[in-house]
């Protein structure tokens, strides 16, 4: 009876070993894409990959592992490790510098992706696509009102809304594409 009870014991410990060993790996994953992000030159904020990897991340994940992998990625880059956009570090003080909505924005997307995913029904690359750009609006949402307070809200959403619109919806179609296709691999 004895070996019964530590093979369940086991078997019942395996789907939060494999949860937490997912939001780990999504976790540093999200830092190393940190050195995948242009600057430009007439903004504070960089054209970025992480904030897709966030998006999809999310879908893949649910909305509870999403917001511990954004978090544990946040956690990294709070403590100075170079893990965000440019392979920067920063600390404490990247959240309260100008692109400090915008990390934020990452937390509250992470959760409301990972949400909607969980939720929807229908799951095609029109869906997909749809409920990461909740998410990518979030990034603006959090973002461009802090970033105002730094440059004021005209010049926000001239540096830090306009330029990046058309490049997103091409990123969230390339997004929604290899969600679809990660998930039809399952």
């Amino acid at each position: 009876m004895s070996s019964y009870v530590n093979t369940y014991s086991t078997e019942a410990q395996y789907p939060a070993l494999r949860s937490t060993a997912l939001v780990i790996l999504s976790s540093i994953l999200i830092g190393l894409f940190a050195n995948v992000a242009i600057p430009l030159p007439f903004t504070p904020i960089p054209l970025a990959t992480q904030g897709q990897l966030i998006l999809i991340v999310s879908v893949l994940l649910g909305a509870k592992r999403a917001v511990a992998a954004t978090l544990g990625f946040l956690a990294q880059g709070a403590i100075g490790l170079p893990v965000f956009a440019g392979g920067v570090g920063g600390g404490i003080a990247k959240f309260l510098g100008p692109t400090g909505g915008y990390l934020f924005g990452y937390l509250v997307a992470a959760f409301l992706v990972g949400y909607l995913s969980e939720r929807v029904r229908s799951k095609t690359p029109l869906q997909y696509f749809l409920i990461m750009a909740a998410g990518n609006g979030m990034f603006f949402l959090f973002g461009v009102p802090y970033l105002a307070s730094f440059i004021g809200f005209k010049q926000a959403l001239l540096q830090g809304l306009l330029p990046f619109l058309l490049v997103d919806v091409f990123k969230l179609c390339m997004s929604a594409k290899m969600v679809g296709w990660i998930q039809r691999k399952r």
